[in-house]
């Protein structure tokens, strides 16, 4: 796979040394994260978060510790594929109650109030996600996950510049191993055990927004040929940048793609299948959904869509097409809109608010078909 983007190989600052500005070295990608944020100054526009998700079989989880200037969100986030069950807690703080590290990962991330007692450490070897909660019906609820990161393994880094004043760096991890337990009163789910495939997610991000935005985002992992593929795909958000966060991730090693890829799915029916292709024919992913949902806010509410959260109920399986192997390639893709209406009915929200927005960002679960081009 190829791309005429700027690959970066060293250490950067994302802004100028006054923070006032996007620093023009710092656009490009890399295959591991090389940014240092330092976002200084310019109230309100800046955005700082750590989001994980971890996708286990029939359980989905998710995590997430932000910064937006004006407060700070805290969340977990639970979901049983098949039952439809769902929890979690969720709490929104001052902004001075959360802090991230200028350079993601550098520094551990915990908070613990309101009832929620969450951190994310990250180590050598890997990150350990850790929450203790009480659930809205009392059961004491606990996660405890070890996210691996294999040696050498590679993730898609990334800035965006819309202009030299709002712009966006990213850092996604994809197919990352990931281990441990989710107990939700007296029932429990092991994680990566038994033989059973489990990964992580991590979604950075660190970065000036502007006031409204649409974005897709999409991935995954799994195994092809006794290979671990993962997939990293977005789009809306990054178009006219001159830059992606599209690629490929097999054992490890990552493969960029740097033109916009056509997502072809159904907006007011986000279950149907949803087909992520590259136009070079590079890729071609045709994700057949493995839940149904119950959507908590009409779809059809456009307006409402940063707010929107998909419930899934159901899963079922797929026929594979590709005749190299990939099987069960899972991960979530989606479709959101961020506006500056939404994020003041979010900020007036102290019950239900934050775990609309920041519980997973997932509009429909998939098991993808993949195919891989001659050019790959």
């Amino acid at each position: 796979m190829t791309t005429d983007e700027i690959e970066l190989t060293g250490p950067v600052a994302l802004c100028i040394p006054d923070g006032s500005a996007l620093n023009s070295a710092a656009r490009g990608w890399s295959r591991q994260p090389l940014h240092r944020a330092n976002l200084d100054g310019c109230f309100g526009t800046n955005k700082r978060w750590d989001y994980w998700a971890v996708l286990a079989g029939d359980l989905v989880i998710s995590a997430v510790y932000s910064d937006i200037d004006h407060f700070g969100l805290a969340d977990v986030y639970w979901a049983d594929l098949v039952s439809g069950e769902t929890g979690g807690k969720a709490i929104l703080v001052p902004a001075e109650a959360v802090e991230l590290p200028d350079i993601p990962g550098s520094a551990p991330l915990a908070i613990d109030r309101d009832g929620l007692d969450l951190s994310m450490i990250d180590g050598d070897t890997g990150t350990t996600l850790r929450a203790v909660w009480a659930e809205p019906d009392g059961r004491p609820a606990r996660l405890d996950v070890m996210v691996a990161l294999p040696t050498g393994h590679e993730s898609l880094n990334v800035v965006i510049p819309w202009d030299d004043h709002v712009f966006n760096f990213t850092s996604k991890h994809q197919a990352r191993p990931a281990s441990g337990e989710l107990i939700i009163g007296d029932r429990r789910w092991e994680i990566g055990c038994g033989g059973s495939e489990a990964w992580g997610v991590l979604d950075v991000g660190r970065g000036r927004w502007p006031h409204e935005i649409e974005w897709n985002w999409g991935g995954g992992a799994g195994h092809a040929g006794g290979h671990v593929v993962g997939l990293q795909f977005g789009s809306k958000w990054t178009e006219g940048s001159g830059f992606t966060e599209n690629g490929v991730i097999v054992d490890g090693r990552l493969s960029k793609i740097g033109r916009e890829l056509d997502w072809d799915y159904d907006w007011d029916n986000p279950m149907r299948p949803w087909r992520v292709v590259d136009p070079g024919g590079q890729l071609d992913a045709s994700d057949a959904t493995v839940a149904s949902c119950r959507p908590r806010r009409s779809a059809r509410r456009r307006t409402h869509a940063a707010l929107r959260q998909a419930q899934p109920c159901r899963r079922r399986r797929v026929r594979q097409r590709d005749p190299s192997g990939v099987r069960h390639v899972v991960g979530p893709v989606e479709h959101r809109r961020r506006t500056r209406a939404g994020l003041r009915r979010l900020a007036g929200l102290r019950r239900g608010g934050p775990s609309a927005l920041v519980s997973p960002k997932v509009s429909a679960m998939g098991s993808p078909d993949i195919w891989l081009g001659p050019n790959s």
